[in-house]
């Protein structure tokens, strides 16, 4: 049985069938999301774009993966925390098993991605036999996606993973959540360009403030702040879960001083005298979240 997954973006659709034994990406698709011209709409483009893949393989699903920007709530059946607001609070699931006539399985985009790196990434690369993978998303936002025998664990409230919804400290300030000091008031992209501002007065992308580290004492000190506080908010998930690996993605993750002195950071911090967990570069790239649904 053929592997189908969809990738449900702001901007594009991106649908995959992949060859189960080997991962090889047989048929790949993509189409607009539009999602300007409402629900109905975007759940017309879903099927556009099964339909499409169907054409190419001369297959029907029996189960198709959606990964989307929220995940369900179990009590209600509705979808939450999406960016793309259109899609909160609508019974998603039930709308998109009914329209393609076929089984459904929906996670949250991080829990793909983490999926995707451990089935055919880094941590199957590096850690085939791994048990318990993190992923970690640290970009725009923060997020996370836990990852159990090979088997996205979602949880009985639909959040499991979202550690980027933690507390942190203070001075992150107000989170859109409503909360203050979340991780993510402090460790995602613009967090990190909002402090490195409080402090110079200057407005940098975040790619240039790293860049200026050695050179820029602002610079340095966001730097800092972004390893002392990633120690301690990983430190966090190491001593509830334990994780053989955690793989890191997002513009954040691109920082290469993350898994060096991250990693020292997070060693100061974990409630043991040593930690042997891997901390990882993402393998697949942009690809990792749609090829991360075919394995729901």
């Amino acid at each position: 049985m053929k592997l189908w997954g969809i990738d449900l973006g702001g901007t594009k659709i991106e649908g995959v069938v992949l060859e189960p034994s080997t991962s090889e990406v047989l048929y790949r698709e993509r189409v607009p999301t539009e999602g300007n011209l409402g629900y109905e709409h975007v759940l017309n483009q879903i099927l556009k774009l099964v339909t499409k893949l169907k054409e190419q393989s001369g297959e029907s699903p029996t189960k198709i993966g959606i990964g989307t920007p929220g995940s369900i709530d179990p009590s209600t059946g509705l979808l939450k925390g999406c960016n793309s607001t259109h899609l909160n609070d609508r019974p998603f699931l039930t709308d998109v098993k009914k329209l393609l006539g076929t089984e459904v399985a929906v996670a949250n985009d991080a829990n793909c991605f983490a999926l995707a790196e451990t089935h055919m990434g880094i941590v199957h690369e590096v850690s085939p036999q791994a048990k318990v993978v993190f992923g970690i998303i640290m970009g725009t936002g923060v997020g996370g996606g836990l990852i159990v025998n090979g088997q996205a664990i979602q949880g009985r409230n639909g959040i499991a993973g979202e550690w980027g919804h933690n507390f942190l400290d203070d001075s992150g300030g107000k989170c859109y959540c409503g909360k203050t000091g979340c991780v993510e008031t402090i460790l995602s992209g613009p967090a990190l360009e909002k402090y490195y501002h409080s402090i110079s007065g200057e407005k940098l992308p975040l790619r240039e403030i790293i860049g200026q580290k050695t050179t820029n004492p602002n610079a340095k000190a966001t730097y800092d702040r972004l390893i002392q506080f990633f120690g301690l908010a990983v430190s966090t998930i190491v001593n509830m879960i334990d994780p053989e690996a955690i793989v890191i993605g997002g513009g954040v993750g691109n920082i290469d001083g993350i898994y060096t002195d991250g990693f020292e950071s997070l060693k100061k911090q974990v409630f043991n005298p040593s930690c042997h967990t891997l901390v990882l570069k993402p393998k697949l790239g942009d690809s990792a979240g749609v090829f991360g649904t075919a394995y729901l």
